[in-house]
């Protein structure tokens, strides 16, 4: 899993790092360039909840492996487009098959592990999709030093199949899965429904929303503003996203406050913290910028890693229609945010674009605390 979590998430940021360097050669504004990446996670989130019903007929596993080697094998393709059109289509189709694995990641370590492990375990799984994000991105951007985009692609994708294949041979076999006998759409909407009328599911996929189209949208722009008001190389630019390896430490201790605090009281710490990161990334002086993103990156992924935990707790039952109901908020959130938000980068100073991140920031503190509030008076 955690191998997966690698691959997968390799795959799915692969041209995140790239965006300038594809705004200046494929002669493209950086809202275009940025849906190279909106079109993967919004494609992602379309077939998230496809993913998790064929599963509890098929198999989480198989989902996994179908999911990771082909996604891989896709991203292969990647460096052979010629205009910008080509490549966003492309980054739709990777997107839509990356879906398969975040689907039902989540459901595969609820039913396999004992309760007492899952917090950890699930804070282990998040540490791989965070590193995975890190080398999706620090891949590309070291290659640009020496190639062209195009390689820098394709070293990347040969990175996450190599990981996909050790997936093939490392994912063990189920032990507590029992497959539907057939998938009727009528139940599966029932189930995905009946989440829907859950005032602490519909909470966290508000939180889920929020929060990753905030990450993404900082992450899309902060490349820009390191190269044109801090005059930082393209691929030292890049290096911003060496502050993924927060979140493989805050995602990890985060289930460690989990069974200290509660979950309540992390994701709201979290989202506090999120916000005063993206205020502090304002800065016009590096190092506090830098210190900025560095506590919003941190927060982010301790927040991911307890919410996306508390989803299998909430859901007593039709668990992969609940976790794929919070990835597909999580990505719809990264698409739908990431793209939108780009036109306040294009139209705003960046103190303004700032200015309508902490906004949103705002309100995921809100929701967080009324989640925090309800789960006091059930207790």
């Amino acid at each position: 899993m955690l191998a997966v979590g690698l691959a997968i998430f390799n795959s799915l940021y692969s041209t995140q790092a790239l965006l300038p360097t594809l705004t200046s050669e494929l002669g493209i504004p950086p809202v275009t360039s940025a849906l190279t990446v909106s079109a993967a996670t919004g494609a992602l989130a379309l077939f998230v909840i496809p993913f998790s019903i064929l599963s509890e007929k098929y198999g989480r596993g198989r989902i996994i492996l179908i999911s990771a080697l082909a996604a891989s094998a896709v991203g292969l393709c990647l460096p052979l487009c010629q205009t910008a059109g080509q490549l966003i289509a492309l980054r739709a189709v990777q997107g839509a098959l990356i879906a398969g694995t975040p689907a039902v990641a989540m459901a595969w370590l609820s039913e396999e592990l004992d309760e007492s492990d899952l917090p950890g375990a699930m804070g282990l799984y998040i540490a791989g999709t965070s590193i995975g994000g890190l080398t999706g991105r620090l891949i590309p951007a070291a290659v640009l030093e020496f190639a062209s985009w195009r390689w820098a692609l394709l070293a990347t994708s040969a990175f996450a199949l190599a990981l996909s294949l050790a997936v093939a041979v490392l994912l063990p076999q189920q032990r507590n899965f029992t497959p539907k006998d057939s998938i009727r759409p009528g139940s599966e909407i029932h189930a995905v429904v009946r989440h829907l009328r859950n005032p602490r599911l519909i909470a966290l996929y508000a939180a889920a929303f929020v929060s990753m189209g905030v990450f993404v949208s900082l992450y899309n722009y902060f490349g820009y503003r390191a190269i044109e008001h801090f005059g930082l190389p393209p691929a030292l630019a890049g290096l911003v996203f060496v502050m993924y390896l927060s979140g493989t430490f805050s995602s990890a201790r985060a289930g460690v406050y989990v069974t200290r605090f509660g979950r309540g009281p992390v994701v709201v710490a979290a989202a506090a913290l999120m916000l005063l990161g993206v205020l502090v990334a304002i800065s016009p002086a590096l190092w506090l910028a830098l210190a900025g993103m560095l506590l919003f990156t941190a927060s982010f992924f301790a927040l991911h890693s307890a919410a996306s935990g508390w989803v299998g707790r909430i859901a007593d039952r039709d668990r992969a229609e609940a976790s794929s109901l919070y990835v597909f908020c999580y990505y719809m959130g990264s698409s739908v945010l990431g793209a939108a938000t780009g036109a306040a980068f294009g139209s705003l100073p960046w103190a303004g674009f700032i200015a309508v991140l902490a906004g949103l920031l705002a309100l995921l503190v809100g929701i967080a605390a009324a989640l925090a509030a309800a789960e006091r008076r059930r207790s």
